[in-house]
């Protein structure tokens, strides 16, 4: 069972069912009052104003969900949580004007939200739910790791944000405040927070998560994106190669923070994370994920911005990956044009590159130095290059300079993923066996015939040098 609030008609064929949920009745809403007020042991909050409390809240299940838990964390009668919502509602209006209420129903949700953000605001720990709600609501509602909420990025963006109360002494916040915020909103019913649920604990209803973003001042959401992005990094950074249910979860999150940030994530730094997700991703999503961010740098950055290239060859880099040469040599190929001094260095194949056909040898050494300039030698991006272009080398003979090229990225590898990932391993393996190979060459090159005149030369010192080895093994 999935819920969305699509209406596509393909949504009803091959044997799937549509049922249309609308909100409670008057009586479904109520009864749902009871039930959860009784089950926690508060029957003594149902008053006469119950029936009235629903309508005011539009009989949505979200936000009686959110009232209840108010009403049973702070011990109010309905009655009492009717004159603060109403309350509330009317600050709302200078939040939220009514007409950005597209749908006709948030603003009851969006008045509930502000009233239990309102008591979570003021638990213990006093003045971090409202900074973490508005961090939640840029993430996927279907969950976060836990651990992303311990980074250095949120914990000094909390620390930053955090409200005391007048007169209080601001107090080092730590991941421990920061897993008891998460617990006390929990516990207002405005997330959830399950260590069962691994690289999904940290949950956010959608309606609960775009209410607060409507809420959040515009002062503030650069602050929020920023944060989020730095959080994500530092995760990426971390997460092991063989975790795959935290990778499937950054990349959802990141998804989400690029579909509601917009154009505040490109001010904000947030390029890294955009690449590092189309990385990891399959050749067949890569692709026309890789096309997508790249339309999307040229029209926010430019045609000729240094990040766009480097996300043009990303884009190549796919195509190399899944085997759609002539596509990635295109790509690389328009990019000559549009590189400059800055980009290029003082390559003479990049200045002629408007002038002549290059080769492949060309275009990945080019390609492998800019992602060195502006990437940095560790870079996955940078190591990946370096390993096509030794590769390229030994295809077209150059052995030497394909070993060199390699044990030059060996070190990129053992620093960027370490001694033991597969990739290091796998360099490793095959720079060991290119050297065997070259030295046997080099044997059989230098014990087969002298050239004329075998005296002379270093070629003929080696063969004399080489005979009297073979000699010297002969003795008994």
């Amino acid at each position: 069972m999935a819920t969305t609030r699509r209406q596509d008609a393909v949504l009803s064929g091959c044997g799937r069912a549509v049922v249309n949920i609308d909100t409670y009745s008057a009586e479904e809403a109520e009864a749902y009052l009871h039930e959860r007020l009784s089950s926690a042991h508060a029957d003594h909050l149902l008053d006469a104003q119950a029936a009235v409390l629903a309508e005011a809240l539009g009989f949505l299940p979200l936000a009686l969900s959110h009232a209840a838990a108010f009403m049973v964390n702070e011990d109010v009668t309905c009655a009492e949580y009717l004159r603060r919502f109403s309350d509330s509602a009317a600050r709302l209006d200078d939040l939220l004007p009514r007409e950005a209420d597209a749908e006709g129903y948030g603003r009851q949700v969006a008045a509930a939200l502000l009233l239990s953000l309102d008591g979570a605001q003021a638990g213990d720990p006093v003045g971090l739910a409202v900074p973490v709600m508005r961090l939640a609501a840029v993430l996927d509602p279907a969950g976060n790791p836990r651990s992303l909420w311990t980074s250095d990025a949120i914990i000094r963006y909390l620390s930053n944000q955090r409200i005391t109360p007048a007169g209080g002494a601001p107090s080092t916040i730590g991941p421990a405040q920061v897993r008891a915020t998460l617990r006390l909103l929990h516990r207002y019913g405005l997330l959830t927070d399950h260590t069962q649920a691994g690289s999904r604990a940290v949950r956010l209803h959608a309606l609960t998560a775009r209410a607060v973003r409507e809420c959040t001042p515009d002062t503030v959401s650069a602050d929020v994106v920023r944060t989020a992005v730095d959080a994500l990094t530092e995760l990426c950074d971390t997460v092991g190669w063989s975790d795959h249910d935290t990778r499937a979860s950054l990349l959802s999150n990141i998804d989400s923070l690029d579909r509601y940030a917009g154009d505040l994530l490109w001010q904000t730094d947030g390029h890294y994370v955009l690449r590092w997700a189309g990385r990891n991703m399959t050749p067949d999503t890569a692709i026309p994920y890789w096309r997508g961010l790249v339309g999307a740098s040229e029209r926010r950055l430019g045609r000729a911005h240094p990040l766009t290239l480097v996300a043009r060859r990303d884009l190549a880099l796919a195509c190399f990956n899944d085997r759609r040469g002539k596509e990635a040599f295109a790509v690389l190929q328009d990019d000559f044009p549009y590189q400059d001094s800055q980009l290029a260095g003082d390559s003479p194949r990049a200045i002629a590159a408007e002038r002549e056909v290059v080769s492949a040898v060309s275009l990945l050494e080019d390609t492998v130095a800019v992602r060195e300039r502006i990437l940095g030698q560790v870079d996955p991006a940078t190591l990946a290059g370096q390993a096509e272009l030794a590769l390229l080398y030994w295809s077209r003979g150059n052995r030497a300079t394909a070993i060199q090229t390699l044990e030059r990225s060996l070190p990129g590898y053992r620093a960027a993923f370490g001694p033991r990932h597969p990739g290091t391993i796998a360099v490793k393996n095959r720079l060991r066996g290119w050297r065997e190979q070259h030295k046997r060459r080099w044997w059989r090159r230098e014990r087969g015939p002298s050239a004329p005149g075998g005296s002379a030369g270093a070629g003929g010192a080696v063969t004399r040098h080489s005979t009297v080895i073979t000699a010297s093994r002969r003795r008994p």
